[in-house]
Order: structure tokens, then C-alpha cells, then sequence
């Protein structure tokens, strides 16, 4: 399966920590009382997404393997979960290490029902222009989860280090058929997620680890809710 090859130039760094035994409102002040001087940026807003894996689920197995390089696809998309979908966009995520590489590609508007299958999704990535090699790499893989949270927003004062936060975590069977997203969990861990570019790898980022309470981990939503709705692949 062809992926292009990894752009070490613009990479960013994204470490992450699940806060299980804190409110909301305290993560929030520890944001915002870090030395990196954390400011408020966009709305808060929901956040969308279907995961795309190979039959054999590699890019699951890549992930909990911990092998170096890893791959993750999905379609993103902001606001309500069902219905009219506008502005969807695939992303090719790419992982060498603790770094990572974003392709983005604007797709079709959709509607996402109980109608939603494996061949409507063909349909709109024929109808979306893409490069020949994304549209390969689709018709290898196929949805295998669809998820939500609600995400705020955070960046430093030097703007050089960005946080989010994520909770209300839900996680929804998916797959190749007709679909009633009727399997359903839901997770009220928060997410906290440090990014921020590979050149800002340094003190800036290490003055913000080690003055946050939480605990570092390898935390990915699409395993944590793979292995939630499927119990017996762990």
C-alpha cells in the first residue's frame, strides 16, 4: 500500500495524556496556570471522524504493536454528527516515532444515515478529484469506526505550543453495510494533546510536560474505541 514518503521538515510533535481523575474545569486551570501562558483560541467545538483500516486491521495492530512507523485515514468533519455532512475532509496521517505528517484533501459533501455504506463512500471519493494514489489506497481499506468528541481549544503565548482538549468521547460500530449506529460507547476520560512543530522540540516543550500533572501515555482514540466496541480483539 503506497504512502508518500514521510516529510520530516513539517512534522509536528503530539503527545498526549488521559486525565481520568480530574473535573473538566480543573484540567482547564492547569491549562491555563501553565507557565507557557495558555490563551482560549476558536470555539469549542465537536469533532467527527470515520477510521478506515485494512481487512486484517494493520494500522490497529501497527498502534498497539508500537511499531515506529504508523498509518491512520480517516474523513474529519466539524458539528453534527448525523445528517447533511459539509466539508468533510480525508486526512492520511503518518507517524515515524513521536513524530507525525497530515495529508488533507477536501471531499464531497455527504449524508451520514442509517443508508451509509461502504459503496456510497466509493461514490464520494470518485466524485472529490483525488490524486490516483489516495483513490488506491481507499478501495484497499474500509470503515471500521466512527467516533466524536467536543474539543477546546488552546495555544501559548509565544504561539509556538498548541493544547486541546477532549471529552465526551463516543465511539460507534461501522463498517462495508448498511449501518444503524446503534452500537455505541461512550468514554469520560479527557484527552489533552501537546502539538507543536518539530523545531519547538526543546525547552519550550519540556517546560510544559513537566509543569502538567498528567500522566503521558500513548493514547489513541481510534484503538480505545476499536477495543471497546470489539472487546474480544484484545
Amino acid at each position: 500500500m503506497y504512502f508518500p514518503p514521510f516529510n520530516f521538515e513539517k512534522s509536528r510533535f503530539e503527545r498526549k495524556f488521559a486525565v481520568k481523575d480530574m473535573y473538566y474545569h480543573e484540567i482547564v486551570q492547569q491549562i491555563r496556570n501553565n507557565r507557557a501562558a495558555f490563551l482560549s483560541i476558536y470555539h469549542p467545538r465537536y469533532i467527527n471522524n470515520i477510521y478506515f483500516d485494512t481487512n486484517d486491521m494493520d494500522f490497529y495492530s501497527d498502534n498497539v504493536s508500537g511499531k515506529g512507523s504508523r498509518k491512520k485515514v480517516r474523513i474529519r468533519w466539524y458539528g453534527n454528527l448525523m445528517g447533511n455532512i459539509s466539508h468533510p475532509v480525508l486526512e492520511f496521517k503518518m507517524r515515524e516515532g513521536m513524530v507525525g505528517n497530515k495529508l488533507s484533501f477536501p471531499l464531497k459533501s455527504f449524508s451520514l444515515d442509517e443508508s451509509f455504506t461502504g459503496d456510497y463512500i466509493q461514490d464520494i471519493l470518485r466524485l472529490s478529484e483525488l490524486p490516483d494514489w489516495v483513490n488506491s489506497v481507499m478501495l484497499m481499506i474500509k470503515p471500521a469506526l466512527l467516533n466524536c468528541y467536543h474539543r477546546q481549544y488552546f495555544i501559548s503565548f509565544n504561539n509556538n505550543l498548541r493544547v486541546t482538549l477532549d471529552n465526551k468521547l463516543s465511539y460507534f460500530s461501522i463498517g462495508n453495510g448498511v449501518n444503524n449506529f446503534i452500537k455505541k460507547h461512550t468514554n469520560d476520560d479527557v484527552i489533552v494533546e501537546l502539538k507543536y512543530d518539530n523545531q519547538h522540540d526543546g525547552k519550550d516543550a519540556a517546560y510544559v510536560t513537566n509543569d502538567l500533572p498528567f500522566r503521558l501515555t500513548k493514547s489513541s482514540k481510534y484503538v480505545n474505541g476499536f477495543e471497546m466496541l470489539h472487546p474480544m480483539v484484545t
